[in-house]
């Protein structure tokens, strides 16, 4: 009988594959996570820090530095990173080597709320975002009586004034009116800026700037404390 050699040297190394490879992941889950690291997107590490973090790798019961990577869940540590207000999205794994990353995407602050009872910020993404004691963002301050049902109105007139780099120079802070009209401050003339209720507000906006344009061209601006908006294309001014 022909022995058929060209078979056996192929179950052969099919054979050694299979235990390099049993091997291989053997030998790969034992590793234990030696280090973590930790990286903020763009180095923006403002609201949280390292310690921070490691709280937050946890499983267990404790800490997941020294554990068997064979046991590491990812995507429980990336649920705990997650549950952080301050934390906008987070990506964890490991290497072979048994480091352990997270890179970690903070929220964006747009505005600072000052209500009759806390005081919080509102990200871009219209989300309740805590203050931090490693950093105070510089945004704009949002004061009055405000509740939660009035944060998506906020954010939209906060948004609009930041997309326009004219009205972002020239506001500085905005209060809310029992009656659901906000009032805006600027920084030049200290004028008050009554714009009624959110509606409208690209061409209340638009009249806006025109005004401005006009009366610091002819440096009447100072002549004027309050300015009004809420009546249709049209601005109302009130002399000094």
């Amino acid at each position: 009988m022909k022995i058929n050699w060209n078979f056996i040297k192929g179950t052969l190394l099919l054979a050694l594959v299979v235990f390099l490879y049993g091997f291989s992941i053997n030998k790969n889950s034992s590793i234990e996570v030696r280090e973590i690291m930790i990286e903020f997107e763009e180095g923006n590490n403002l609201f949280m820090n390292d310690q921070i973090v490691n709280k937050l790798l946890i499983q267990n019961g404790r800490t997941v530095k020294n554990q068997a990577k064979s046991v590491i869940d990812l995507h429980l540590l990336e649920a705990n990173v997650l549950s952080h207000p301050m934390v906008e999205d987070v990506a964890v794994f490991l290497t072979v080597d048994g480091l352990l990353k997270a890179k970690i995407k903070q929220r964006t602050p747009i505005a600072r709320v000052l209500s009759n009872t806390k005081s919080y910020y509102i990200d871009k993404q219209a989300k309740v975002m805590p203050l931090s004691e490693n950093h105070s963002a510089r945004v704009l301050l949002v004061s009055g009586d405000i509740k939660e049902a009035n944060i998506p109105e906020i954010h939209i007139l906060v948004t609009t004034i930041l997309k326009d780099e004219f009205l972002k120079m020239q506001l500085t802070s905005i209060q809310k009116m029992p009656n659901n009209e906000y009032v805006l401050n600027t920084r030049v003339g200290d004028q008050k800026i009554f714009i009624g209720k959110i509606e409208d507000l690209n061409q209340k906006f638009k009249n806006l700037e025109s005004f401005f344009k006009k009366t610091m061209t002819d440096k009447t601006i100072d002549n004027y404390i309050s300015i009004n908006l809420k009546y249709s294309n049209q601005v109302v001014c009130t002399k000094k």
